[in-house]
């Protein structure tokens, strides 16, 4: 398979298991609160469950890369739609939250697969912009069909056809043949011997992403939604999927031009923006400001990230990276929970310090690595 053909079959599978397999409860859960099948504090539950699964699902393959195979990629593909499907029968918190576990469980080893089969093919052709940039897609996707069915569905009709653009989404993906992260990786020239060191501050940088990033990604529509209108939610949702959808080309580009180091800095200044601006006002041109930052920003992140690690005589960094990114987004939630009242605004505060914090790791990566 051509690198252009493998990034576009990955893209696939992360707009899938990313854009639609693991967000598309962001959109859907206004609608299922509308119908008093869940309640706010529930929802909250439901999405921390999903969150928790990607982390085992991540830590798993970090412990055991061998399970990281073309088998059992195809496998989670179906246990993701399954699960999904399941979501259109359930009716209590717990088994939602367990089939949401099961669905974090599966997008983490989908994203794994996908991303550590294109980094490991970048010399062949293979594009880590065009890959990441599915999960942009799968967003937007998810934001459509809730914006156009929803009016005219139940919930569970649409949890059924969320499973349904999955199982559309992620068929080019079975052409992908997924191979074991390797536990240590050769690089060219001098080994720099702080490596170590820059490894863990970039694994802290993410895992920071993990927890800022992922306060904005929840409370974001459900902020902008309180203004009487069915819309703006899965409005602003569509912006975020639409600017994700070039930004990792484009960061690629950025990258080209200057280097990973300075467009990681650049990438978590921009985010911490998008994270400060709803905590400042509640204007609906902020806020869409606020989407097209945010949007554009979160998987350049992810892949500048995944490209710098791949310069380091590192093994098994896709799992291991996304671990700390997990454990990041299931710590965000419960930091912000008390202090979130009437208003989002300090969740967004609280958010707004881990990413400067992470923009300071970012300079720091910068300033250690070596250029080659």
């Amino acid at each position: 398979m051509s690198g252009r053909r493998l990034s576009f079959a990955a893209a696939a599978g992360l707009a899938a298991a990313m854009g639609v397999g693991r967000f598309v409860f962001t959109p859907l859960l206004p609608i299922m609160v509308d119908a008093a099948e869940v309640t706010p504090s529930s929802g909250a539950v439901i999405a921390t469950a999903n969150y928790a699964g990607y982390l085992v699902g991540a830590i798993a393959l970090s412990v055991r890369p061998s399970i990281n195979t073309t088998i059992s990629f195809r496998l989670w593909t179906m246990v993701l739609v399954a699960s999904e499907l399941a979501m259109a029968a359930a009716h209590s918190t717990i088994t939602f939250s367990a089939l949401r576990f099961v669905a974090g469980l599966a997008s983490a080893a989908i994203f794994i697969a996908c991303a550590s089969t294109v980094t490991e093919h970048r010399a062949a052709g293979a594009s880590p912009g065009i890959a990441f940039g599915g999960v942009g897609a799968g967003i937007a996707a998810s934001g459509i069909l809730t914006l156009v069915l929803g009016p005219h569905l139940s919930w569970q009709a649409l949890w059924v056809c969320s499973a349904l653009l999955t199982a559309i989404l992620i068929a080019p993906a079975w052409t992908l043949r997924v191979h074991s992260e390797a536990a240590t990786r050769a690089v060219p020239g001098d080994i720099d011997r702080r490596a170590p060191a820059v490894w863990r501050t970039l694994l802290f940088a993410y895992f920071l992403e993990g927890l800022g990033y992922i306060v904005v990604g929840t409370f974001l529509v459900a902020a902008v939604g309180g203004h009487g209108s069915t819309t703006v939610g899965p409005v602003v949702w569509i912006v975020v999927g639409l600017a994700a959808i070039p930004a990792t080309v484009l960061w690629q580009a950025i990258a080209r031009r200057a280097t990973l180091r300075s467009a990681l800095v650049a990438d978590f200044a921009l985010q911490s923006i998008a994270a400060v601006l709803p905590a400042l006002t509640a204007n609906p041109v902020a806020s869409v400001l606020s989407a097209l930052l945010f949007g554009g920003t979160f998987m350049g992140i992810t892949m500048l990230t995944m490209a710098i690690a791949q310069t380091l005589p590192v093994g098994r960094t896709a799992a291991t990276l996304t671990a700390v990114y997990g454990l990041g987004q299931v710590l965000g939630p419960l930091v912000v929970a008390p202090a979130i009242g009437d208003s989002y605004s300090i969740a967004f505060a609280i958010a707004t310090a881990v990413l400067i914090l992470g923009t300071a790791g970012a300079v720091r990566v910068s300033q250690s690595i070596t250029p080659r």
